[in-house]
């Protein structure tokens, strides 16, 4: 086995558990309250470190080694994972959910705080993946391994993960988060073995302000990594609104159980897969411009398709083409990234790119909780349910519409 392949196997174990868990945390959730802002703080939990600790993550990604930070946040994250079920485990049978407040205080803070602490360690072992990604292919092959490591993510997180969670809660609720431990132990023994030295090479040793003064020089050096990032952040934002608002949505108005459920985040993961193996293709063909603007204008129609779709099949189908889109801006965007930033600066200034971009989620999750409980008092429960998909839906499209010629100008202006 190779050392990208054992790179991508071990992005795909612990992807599989972040899967399992994207329909865990917002299904269990809802069985402990049916107040939409209650059921969205436990994802937002989940992303509120993407904004907390993205600066620090990327200090410490430049200034350790990036193999042993990855395998020191998956044991934390096994860690966490394995107290949730214990949270869960103990605190069986659930009672009913209530309209206001909920019904296990203990469990649902205790979920609040796992949420927390692996969201925090996803931030770190991220951005530590990210910038060791270059180390192990050629600059020339960047958008190949990130296709790749994209469709392996993509498999685990959004296709096998959401069913497998799904099947899992079927089961016994404790078991999908007990199972993602596992997956986390398998992970560490495919980094484990990966050799060679992974830390950035440094030719002095600055204060925390010095350096990241540095990272912020070179960011506002690029305007167009600040355009990237600016789009990507309020393309997270809308994603999140969406992925929340599905969650009640597909309780209430479609009637599906959480089977049904993780089958219809699956159909995203097809389009997903579909686009990061794309991504590198339709990139060569269309050119890097013209395919990022395409690949956002077409994203506000999907969004918007979903608000609407009568049933499982159909919302599985917009679910797919949004993905698609999605995944081939982040296959060139990444790259474009990874190819423009300096090795000993990668940490620092992904960071301050992931906390533009990343930071919005836990922004995204909050505003689709207020918008259904604000929507309530003037609407019916089931459309308000679908209200969060035509904001996502608008506001994809006016940001379209507000860096399409900022995206071209930025290429442009890298190539002089």
């Amino acid at each position: 086995m190779t050392a990208l392949q054992r790179f991508i196997g071990a992005s795909g174990m612990t992807n599989l558990a972040d899967g399992v868990a994207v329909v865990a945390w917002g299904w269990i959730a809802s069985l402990l309250t049916r107040d939409a802002l209650l059921v969205a703080l436990v994802p937002v939990a989940l992303r509120l470190p993407w904004f907390l600790l993205a600066l620090p993550a990327g200090l410490v990604t430049d200034r350790v080694d990036r193999r042993r930070l990855i395998l020191a946040m998956d044991a934390l994250r096994a860690l966490a994972f394995l107290g949730a079920a214990s949270a869960l485990w103990a605190a069986l049978p659930l009672a009913t959910a209530p309209a206001e407040g909920v019904s296990a205080p203990v469990l649902y803070w205790s979920l609040l705080l796992a949420a927390f602490v692996v969201g925090g360690a996803e931030v770190f072992r991220d951005n530590a993946a990210q910038t060791m990604l270059p180390a192990l292919v050629p600059p020339e092959r960047l958008e190949r391994a990130n296709g790749q490591l994209w469709s392996a993510e993509l498999l685990t997180n959004a296709l096998i993960g959401p069913a497998l969670g799904a099947f899992l809660i079927g089961l016994w609720l404790p078991l999908a988060f007990g199972l993602n431990a596992a997956a986390y132990g398998l992970a560490i023994l495919l980094v484990a073995g990966l050799a060679g030295q992974f830390r950035a090479a440094r030719t002095d040793r600055r204060g925390w302000k010095a350096e990241l003064g540095e990272g912020f020089a070179f960011l506002r050096g690029m305007p167009l990594l600040q355009v990237l990032a600016v789009t990507t952040g309020f393309w997270n934002l809308f994603h999140q609104m969406i992925v929340i608002g599905m969650v009640l949505h597909a309780q209430e108005n479609l009637h599906l159980s959480a089977q049904a459920y993780g089958l219809t985040l699956a159909g995203g993961a097809v389009g997903g897969i579909a686009g990061s193996l794309m991504g590198e293709r339709i990139a060569a063909r269309l050119g890097a411009v013209r395919t990022m603007q395409w690949m956002l204008a077409a994203s506000g129609p999907c969004f918007i398709a979903m608000a609407v779709a009568p049933g499982p099949w159909t919302l599985g189908l917009c679910f797919a083409a949004m993905e698609f889109t999605g995944l081939v801006w982040n296959v060139v965007s990444v790259s474009t990234r990874q190819r423009l930033i300096p090795d000993r600066l990668l940490g620092r200034v992904n960071g301050l790119y992931r906390l533009l971009a990343w930071g919005m989620m836990p922004v995204g999750l909050v505003l689709s909780g207020l918008v259904v409980s604000l929507g309530e008092a003037f609407l019916a429960r089931s459309p308000t349910l679908v209200l969060p998909f035509w904001v996502a839906g608008l506001g994809s499209i006016a940001v379209a519409v507000l860096v399409w010629g900022a995206i071209r100008n930025g290429f442009a202006a890298i190539s002089r």
